[in-house]
């Protein structure tokens, strides 16, 4: 059986979260467990990691710990979790965005284009709707927009045209479906990137990704301690585009709010200015690395 995920720049990521052997951290991309495991490792019996996952194939990784909480919900919820567990102040979080090697390589989940599989792509298959979903409900100009903010596709309106007159003939409930729909209007010598662009925006959208992630890291600000670390890895520009601005600015849209002085006032100080990426040894290793960005903050002691 193969490996459920290599975590990626795993060193870096620790070496980033800073660990103290009595602090409070939390992991809320728990996945395959490999970060949480490498945290543990490095807490002392008074120290503490919560981890969230909302996927239910996440659950068969999970090891029991006393000083080890797993959290069955999704990131978004952070805040209200580490109310309910009476945590007032976490010393580090961890996030490794996107969509694992697991749920790409299962071909029931059909999260992946090169493997004909039931069009589900849930994060959680236990509710909410499917990519079949999506497609079947969605009206021309929704779809148009999913495909366009979330995959940056320049062929947007005419793939969700097709898609709804395809419907009309038959439903599309496979990823197969789907790929013969969208071949004509994807260039031939892109064609990979460009069905993975496509995967990529339906994905997001049955998942919610973007709203979830800035939901998550408002709620990360709320509960960092102060000199607290936030360590995000993002693997496109749009979840990139969110992490740098919360960092900048303390809002997702790049918000900037100032003093009288003039002064940006922001939550967070980033530790990197740019985004750490993986050596080439590791890219050769692991591809999933390959796009991978590593963005490191702190939290701002407030006057």
């Amino acid at each position: 059986m193969s490996e459920y995920h290599i975590p990626v720049m795993l060193n870096e990521c620790l070496e980033g979260l800073t660990i103290r052997p009595d602090g409070t951290y939390v992991d809320v991309t728990f996945g395959g467990g490999g970060h949480s495991r490498a945290i543990l490792e490095r807490l002392g019996d008074k120290g503490h990691l919560y981890s969230f996952d909302q996927d239910p194939d996440a659950e068969g990784n999970i090891r029991e710990a006393k000083n080890f909480t797993f959290v069955r919900s999704n990131f978004r919820y952070l805040k209200n979790w580490m109310r309910y567990y009476g945590v007032k102040q976490i010393d580090g979080l961890l996030a490794d965005l996107g969509v694992s090697s697991h749920h790409l390589d299962d071909a029931s989940r059909g999260f992946a284009f090169r493997l004909d599989a039931p069009l589900d792509m849930r994060m959680n298959t236990r509710a909410g709707q499917t990519a079949a979903d999506v497609i079947a409900n969605s009206d021309e100009e929704t779809l148009a927009k999913i495909l366009t903010l979330y995959g940056e596709l320049r062929q947007s309106r005419r793939m969700a045209s097709a898609i709804v007159k395809a419907r009309q003939q038959s439903p599309i409930a496979t990823t197969g479906d789907l790929q013969k729909v969208l071949l004509p209007y994807i260039d031939p010598r892109a064609q990979k990137k460009e069905l993975a662009q496509a995967f990529q925006a339906l994905r997001i959208e049955v998942n919610h990704e973007m709203q979830a992630l800035e939901e998550m890291l408002q709620g990360a600000i709320d509960c960092l301690a102060p000199g607290g670390r936030l360590v995000v890895m993002t693997y496109h520009s749009l979840e990139d585009r969110i992490v740098k601005n919360v960092i900048r600015s303390g809002h997702a849209d790049g918000k900037i709010v100032q003093d009288f002085y003039g002064r940006v006032i922001a939550p967070l100080k980033a530790v990197n200015n740019k985004p750490i990426m993986a050596d080439e040894a590791e890219q050769e290793q692991n591809p999933r690395s390959r796009s991978a960005k590593l963005r490191i903050a702190t939290k701002i002691e407030q006057p």
